[in-house]
């Protein structure tokens, strides 16, 4: 099958999947406008496994172009199913597709579940691999894009869950911390609860001195995982 006739295949497949009540609950949970089919999680994994099986022996250039091909449907779906075909090739991603990756994120992430797939399994797939790249996310801490912002700590997810790069992920953090996006709030929060667990008491200090220019929403978020001790302090300590 090529990349065209496909598409067309998972458009027909996403129609007949499609349940307009789920759909109007999917509208109400982003609470921003989402154009989606309203396909349920079993029947999108179910739909995973299917393109996986066809693409997996593709060249490269034709995986790319059917990704290319969904994500231009605009569609919150299609961009779920690139994001979970592409995370079964992570042990392939490198400088290549995180240029890749990173086009995606400019031309067609606009909520905050695509840039969580796009930036904490396949951006971070490419940084576990390539560990230098996470260097190529510190101008992205300012960029006018929120959803970019926000990738910009997501991507570092797993490397702070393996304890890797603290102090790269505490300039990352630092940086977005004065950031006044929820959706950013939400980002860096998450990183540094999840760089808890490995790096307690350097994740505490960090929060402590610079939970200044955080926000109540991001020390929250970050102090999910904290013991009672660090967490009363922290929160405590925000004015």
């Amino acid at each position: 099958m090529t990349p065209d006739g496909l598409s067309a295949h998972i458009h027909e497949r996403m129609l007949a999947l499609a349940d307009a009540g789920f759909a109007a609950g999917q509208r109400r949970f982003f609470q921003h406008e989402v154009d989606t089919y309203g396909v349920r999680t079993q029947h999108l994994n179910g739909l995973v496994r299917e393109v996986y099986a066809e693409v997996k022996a593709w060249p490269l250039a034709d995986r790319n172009a059917l990704m290319k091909r969904l994500w231009e449907t605009g569609k919150l779906e299609s961009g779920t199913l690139a994001c979970h075909v592409y995370r079964r090739f992570a042990r392939q991603c490198t400088s290549c597709e995180f240029q890749l990756f990173e086009r995606w994120l400019d031309r067609y992430v606009h909520n905050w579940a695509h840039t969580d797939g796009v930036a904490s399994w396949l951006l971070a797939a490419c940084i576990e691999n390539v560990p230098e790249l996470r260097f190529s996310l510190k101008p992205w801490t300012a960029a006018p894009n929120r959803w970019k912002r926000r990738a910009s700590a997501v991507a570092l997810l797993q490397e702070a869950k393996a304890g890797r790069h603290a102090d790269y992920i505490f300039e990352i953090a630092r940086l977005l911390l004065p950031d006044r996006d929820d959706m950013v709030e939400k980002g860096v929060g998450w990183l540094l609860k999840e760089a808890y667990p490995q790096r307690p008491l350097e994740t505490h200090a960090f929060l402590l001195e610079n939970r200044d220019l955080a926000t109540r929403l991001t020390l929250r978020y970050a102090a999910e995982k904290m013991t009672p001790e660090h967490r009363q302090s922290l929160l405590a300590s925000h004015r």
